[in-house]
């Protein structure tokens, strides 16, 4: 349902207070403006804090500096008078008991009468005693046939032609921004050189991740990681290119669904991380980082609201990645925090979305402990798949080497013993051998020279592997892995066996 369908929805059923958090203030006016005119009957005031109401000369100034006076003025017109009453920032003032008590007072009044109370606010701040009597209704971002509208405007005001693949490119390169940013950005192009060129989309994107950064919810992620980076995983890396045009309108056609998203769980260090990374740059889409703990905020509402505001810039920006790193930590025991059940509607919220969405946002989420996720997450459905991502197999540990070292001394691969190196770092992670790599290079540098085999292997035997510190939790990641409950990331068969023997 959309934004317009749901608003006059709770219009006619004489919905009295509604709350609409979105920084969008024009263009929500605009939106309930709209609405009105197509009910035919309802008059719109807007009032301020600063300037009161202003859009009636009869009316003008009332309530300046007096909220209460506002709401005041509303119950005062005629009981039959069909209006809407859009108070700007109103949010302020929810705390004082006054206006607390007034606006339940008029919850009741108007419930028989055509009018409404509309509540605009950048931002979601609901005291206690008012989440039973006001309607909390989103505001989404521009959809894409809105940005190319508004982008056909700007481009016939200034009498300029654009082909249609460039006006492709800076609708998708704008969803995810308010208008107004839009307007702001496009009209900067057409100052600075008195047209939108191809050149601009890279200033569009720049305006995107400003915004992005703002939300303090969400990060812009640059991804330069591709597949090759990877040593290892071939099943995984077969599943993901699989699905490289699976968001193609070519995909649609064939009837196929967007991909939902992948769960990676496995110990530290070994390469899920750098897999969101890759998946983002290899299918040329948008790489978004979500912490889940800025979601969480303390007022009440506060911590929902961010998670529907995530939800929804994600889904403003897709086709998009999201990667949310390490959500074993942050949903770990979610039924017995006391936290007045915030973190439980939040996760709700969240594994609903997944389930849902329609929308072409694949998420990659993160695991390090299993045992740690609410077993919703883990119910068919939420994600495409599930990857076990284990220890490297001796096969793959050359592979990890083989992509370092073609970074690092790229003109001298062949002076160094990948296979050696591989036998003897066994239980080694991809991180692992990073750090042991960047080890040796110190011992070089120490004695100005190159780092060679040698050096690397001293470096190794300095390293205690986290596979020897945390035997018990990979035993069991590998055990529920071999279960049958997730799909292995390598072909090559884990060694846990032998390990586990050995260590022992």
């Amino acid at each position: 349902m959309s934004f317009s369908q749901e608003f006059e929805l709770l219009l006619r059923a004489c919905y009295p207070l509604i709350y609409i958090p979105t920084p969008e203030e024009e263009r929500v006016e605009a939106a309930i403006a709209a609405c009105a005119k197509r009910l035919g009957n309802r008059a719109v005031y807007i009032w301020d804090f600063v300037d009161g109401y202003q859009d009636n000369p009869n009316n003008e100034g009332v309530g300046r500096r007096n909220p209460l006076q506002a709401l005041e003025f509303a119950e005062q017109l005629p009981s039959n008078a069909g209006a809407i009453f859009i108070l700007r920032d109103f949010h302020r003032f929810l705390e004082d008991i006054s206006i607390s008590r007034k606006l339940r007072n008029l919850a009741r009044k108007l419930k028989s009468q055509p009018k409404n109370i509309i509540i605009v606010s950048p931002q979601l701040e609901i005291p206690a005693e008012l989440t039973e009597v006001l309607t909390v209704v989103d505001f989404p971002l521009p959809t894409a046939a809105e940005i190319r509208e508004e982008t056909l405007r700007l481009l016939t005001s200034i009498g300029q032609p654009l082909s249609d693949k460039l006006l492709d490119e800076l609708v998708r390169s704008a969803q995810g921004l308010s208008l107004e940013r839009i307007r702001r950005v496009l009209t900067r192009c057409i100052a600075s050189h008195g047209s939108i060129e191809a050149e601009d989309v890279e200033l569009i994107l720049e305006e995107k991740r400003q915004s992005i950064r703002q939300t303090q919810i969400l990060d812009f992620y640059p991804a330069t990681e591709q597949i090759s980076d990877i040593g290892g995983l071939d099943n995984l890396k077969d599943w993901l290119l699989r699905r490289g045009g699976a968001f193609s309108d070519r995909a649609r056609s064939y009837g196929l669904p967007h991909p939902r998203g992948l769960l990676l769980v496995g110990i530290q260090g070994t390469g899920k991380s750098l897999t969101a990374k890759a998946i983002s740059h290899h299918w040329h889409l948008p790489l978004l980082r979500l912490d889940v703990g800025r979601l969480f905020g303390g007022l009440v509402g506060e911590s929902e609201s961010r998670t529907r505001q995530m939800i929804g810039l994600a889904e403003a920006l897709a086709p998009c990645v999201l990667w949310i790193d390490e959500i074993d930590k942050a949903f770990a025991g979610v039924d017995g925090r006391g936290d007045g059940g915030t973190t439980s509607r939040v996760f709700g919220t969240f594994i609903n979305w997944l389930a849902d969405k329609k929308s072409p946002v694949f998420v990659v989420a993160t695991a390090n402990n299993i045992q740690a996720l609410p077993p919703e997450m883990l119910r068919k459905g939420r994600f495409d798949e599930i990857f076990f991502v284990g220890l490297p197999s001796q096969e793959e540990r050359e592979a990890i080497f083989t992509v370092h070292l073609s970074r690092l001394r790229p003109h001298n691969l062949k002076n160094y013993d990948i296979k050696r190196l591989a036998y003897e770092t066994p239980d080694f992670s991809g991180a692992e051998i990073e750090q042991t790599l960047i080890e040796a290079m110190h011992i070089g540098f120490s004695q100005n020279r190159d780092f060679t085999t040698d050096d690397i292997l001293e470096a190794a035997s300095q390293i205690i592997p986290l596979a020897r510190t945390a035997q018990e939790q990979i035993q069991f990641l590998q055990n529920w892995a071999d279960a049958g409950k997730a799909r292995l990331a390598s072909r090559a068969s884990r060694l846990s066996h032998r390990i586990q023997g050995q260590l022992n």
